[in-house]
C-alpha cells in the first residue's frame, strides 16, 4: 500500500508542538511526553484534536482520560479499534535523543520516571495513522468506526472504566472489535495474528511478611522477615516446577520485594509484590491459593506465630483475551493477501496480559489482537547473528524502530478496515 507508507511524510496537527508534523515526528514527541495511567491528559489530547481535524465526531474524558471518535460513513458493520495510551513507572536508559525525562505519578502515588516501555506510543501512533487513512479514504471502506483512545491498560481497569462510562450506549455498538500491539520478538515490518491464545490471565498479589524485628548483631533475639521472604520468594517457584502440569502455561513472578531501612536493623515486616499469570481459570485459582499455602508454610516453618503471619491482598482476575478463531483467520489471509505472505508469521501464545478482551466481552462480538513487529532490521540481524538480545517490552532499553513499525502498522489496520468494512 504505496499511500500508507506514504503517509508517514504527510502532516498532522498537534496541539502539543508548533507546527505540523508527520507520524514518525509524532511519536517521538508522545514518547519523550509519556503519562501513567488515569493521567494521559496530553495524549488524549493530541489523539482528540488529531481525530476533530480528520472530521472524527470526538468525546473526551469517557473512563476519565479516554477519548471516542466516530466516523459513520454509509451503512454497514461497526467497527472498534482500540489504542492504549499509558506508559510504564520505568527510568529510560535507550540514549535516544527522544528519551524521556518525564516524572509522573499514579493516584497517591510516589513520583517515579516514566517511559513508554511498553510501545503504547507508537499504538496511539497507529491509532492517528488510521483516523488519517479513514478520512482519506472513504470510498474503500463502508460503516462506522468507532476509535478507541484508552487509558489505563499497564496499571489494568481503564477497558471496564469505559465500559462502565455507558460506552456502548453513548456510542455506536460494534459488531468487530480489533487492536494490535508492537512485539520485541518480530522485525519491524512483520505482524503475527493469534488464532485463539493470545494473552493470559493476569493477577496481582501483595505478601505483607511479618516478622519481629530488632538489632542485626542480634539476629537470636528477632523473627526475621527478610530471611523468611527469601525463602518464600525460593519456595513460590516450586509450585511451578512441582505443582502445575507443564502442558499448561503458567508464570509466578516476584517483581519487588522492599523491606528495612539501614544495614543493622531487622525490620518488622518485607513486602512482596507478584503477578501471577495463566490461561486457565480453574489454574489460576489453584496457582493463587498455592501461593498462599506456601507462604504460610514457610512461616510457620520459621517458627512465626499465628498473629505474624503473612498477609495477603489482591488475586483477583478476569478472563484471558482469546482471539475468535474465525474472525482471526480471516484477518491473517487478508494479511497475506494485503502485505505478503512473508510478513505474516505464527508466535507462541504469550505470557503477558492484557484488557483489550472486555471490549469484545462486553458487546459480545468476535474481537482480535494481533502483534506488530518493531526490532530495527540492524538491532534485529545483530542479535541473530549473536550480538546483544533485544530488550523485552517493559524492559528500560526497548526501543522500536518507528518508521517501518507505524507504517505497517498503519498498513493492518487499513487492511483490517477493508476486510471488515468492504465497499462494495
Amino acid at each position: 500500500m504505496k499511500t500508507l507508507l506514504a503517509g508517514l511524510l504527510l502532516a498532522v496537527a498537534t496541539p502539543a508542538l508548533a507546527a505540523p508534523v508527520d507520524l514518525v515526528t509524532l511519536y517521538k514527541d508522545l514518547h519523550a511526553h509519556p503519562e501513567l495511567a488515569f493521567h494521559e491528559v496530553r495524549s488524549a489530547g493530541i489523539l482528540a484534536a488529531e481525530a476533530r481535524a480528520a472530521g472524527f465526531d470526538v468525546t473526551e474524558k469517557v473512563g476519565r482520560t479516554g477519548v471516542v471518535a466516530v466516523m459513520k460513513n454509509g451503512p454497514g458493520p461497526t467497527l472498534l479499534i482500540r489504542a492504549d495510551m499509558d506508559a510504564l513507572p520505568v527510568k529510560e536508559a535507550t540514549g535516544l535523543p527522544y528519551a524521556s525525562q518525564a516524572m509522573g505519578q499514579y493516584d497517591n502515588g510516589p513520583t517515579t520516571p516514566v517511559m513508554h516501555a511498553c510501545g503504547h506510543d507508537i499504538h496511539m501512533t497507529v491509532w492517528v495513522g488510521t483516523v488519517r487513512w479513514l478520512a482519506e479514504n472513504r470510498k474503500r471502506w463502508r460503516g462506522t468506526v468507532v476509535m478507541v483512545g484508552q487509558p489505563a491498560e499497564e496499571a489494568g481497569g481503564g477497558a471496564q472504566k469505559m465500559l462502565a462510562d455507558n460506552l456502548y450506549a453513548r456510542f455506536p455498538k460494534p459488531n468487530f472489535a480489533i487492536a494490535l500491539h508492537d512485539n520485541s520478538t518480530l522485525p519491524a515490518g512483520q505482524v503475527s495474528v493469534p488464532l485463539f491464545r493470545a494473552l493470559s490471565i493476569i493477577s496481582t498479589m501483595d505478601i505483607t511478611v511479618r516478622g519481629i524485628g530488632g538489632h542485626g548483631a542480634y539476629p537470636a533475639t528477632t523473627k526475621d522477615p527478610v530471611t523468611l521472604a527469601g525463602r518464600i520468594i525460593t519456595s513460590l517457584q516450586t509450585i511451578i516446577a512441582r505443582e502445575n502440569d507443564p502442558f499448561q502455561p503458567a508464570v509466578i513472578t516476584v517483581g519487588s520485594v522492599h523491606g528495612g531501612t539501614k544495614h543493622n536493623i531487622i525490620p518488622d515486616e518485607v513486602a512482596l509484590q507478584l503477578t501471577i499469570r495463566s490461561y486457565d481459570p480453574a489454574q489460576q485459582q489453584k496457582l493463587i491459593d498455592a501461593i498462599k499455602r506456601v507462604a504460610t508454610g514457610e512461616a510457620i516453618a520459621a517458627g512465626m506465630p499465628e498473629r505474624l503471619l503473612p498477609v495477603f491482598k489482591g488475586g483477583e482476575f478476569g478472563p484471558p483475551t482469546l482471539n475468535d478463531t474465525p474472525l482471526a483467520t480471516r484477518l491473517k489471509a487478508q494479511f497475506e493477501a494485503k502485505l505478503g505472505k512473508d510478513r505474516v508469521v505464527d508466535l507462541d501464545p504469550s505470557m503477558a496480559s492484557e484488557d483489550f478482551q472486555y471490549f469484545g466481552l462486553e458487546a459480545k462480538v468476535p474481537s482480535v489482537i494481533w502483534w506488530l513487529g518493531g526490532v530495527g532490521k540492524a538491532q534485529w540481524e545483530a542479535a541473530k547473528a549473536g550480538g546483544s538480545p533485544v530488550p523485552s517490552l517493559h524492559n528500560s532499553g526497548w526501543a522500536p524502530d518507528p518508521a517501518p513499525t507505524i507504517a505497517t502498522g498503519v498498513e493492518s489496520m487499513a487492511a483490517a478496515v477493508e476486510l471488515l468494512l468492504p465497499a462494495k
